[in-house]
C-alpha cells in the first residue's frame, strides 16, 4: 500500500518533519507501506505561481498526484497563530481545485507541532474539520507535539495508536471497485444462454 506524508515544515531540521517521520515509521510497523514523503517546503514557489496562473508546475504535479493515488495519508503542520500553516492550507486548496474529489474516502491521520501545549486544539477545531470537508477519513486519534512533549512519556504511545488506526483502514484502491460496469453489460449477464 502506499503511504503518503505531507509534511508543512520550515526549519531545517523540522520538529514537524520529524513527527511526520515518527508516524510514517510507525505505521509501517502495522502494515505493508510504501512511504513517499511531500515536503511543502520545497513546493512553496510553486504553489504561489500556482495561484497566480492557474496552473501547477511538475513538482507540484507529481506532489498532487502522488497525494491522490495515496492509499493512506499522513498530514502533519506546524501551528502558526493558532491554526495550521498558510503552506499546508495552500497546498490543499491548490490540490482540490485541480480536482475537488482529490482524497475523497483516502484515510488520514493529521497530527501538528507547536510551540506549547496550549495550542493543541488545532487539530480539532482546524485540520479534522479541513479533512471532513475534504471527505478523507480522518482516524480518531489525532498527535500533537509540543516542545516539551519530545522526549517525555506519552508522546510514542499516542504516535502508536493513530499509526495503527491509520494502519487498520487503510487498504490498497482496487480496478474493480472503482470499475464502472456498462448497463448493457449487467443485463447481459442475466441473460440465460
Amino acid at each position: 500500500m502506499k503511504l503518503v506524508v505531507v509534511s508543512a515544515g520550515l526549519s531545517v531540521p523540522s520538529s514537524t518533519r520529524l513527527l511526520a517521520d515518527r508516524l510514517a515509521a510507525a505505521t509501517g510497523r502495522h502494515a505493508d507501506v510504501e512511504i513517499e514523503v511531500v515536503e511543502l517546503r520545497d513546493l512553496a514557489v510553486e504553489i504561489a505561481h500556482n495561484y497566480a496562473t492557474g496552473f501547477p508546475g511538475p513538482e507540484l504535479s507529481a506532489a498532487a498526484d502522488a497525494v491522490k493515488s495515496a492509499d493512506g495519508l499522513i498530514a502533519v503542520t506546524p501551528v502558526f497563530s493558532a491554526s495550521y500553516s498558510g503552506l499546508f492550507k495552500s497546498f490543499f486548496d491548490v490540490l482540490t481545485v485541480l480536482d475537488k474529489d482529490a482524497i475523497a474516502g483516502t484515510p488520514v491521520l493529521i497530527a501538528a507541532t507547536g510551540g506549547t501545549a496550549r495550542h493543541s486544539l488545532v487539530l480539532e477545531h482546524a485540520m479534522r474539520p479541513l479533512f471532513a470537508y475534504l471527505r478523507a477519513v480522518v482516524v480518531p486519534t489525532a498527535v500533537y507535539a509540543a516542545s516539551e512533549d519530545w522526549g517525555a512519556d506519552g508522546l510514542e504511545g499516542r504516535i502508536e495508536r493513530a499509526a495503527a488506526e491509520l494502519a487498520r483502514i487503510m487498504r490498497p484502491a482496487t480496478v474493480e471497485e472503482d470499475e464502472l460496469i456498462p448497463f448493457e453489460r449487467q443485463l447481459a449477464a442475466l441473460r440465460p444462454e
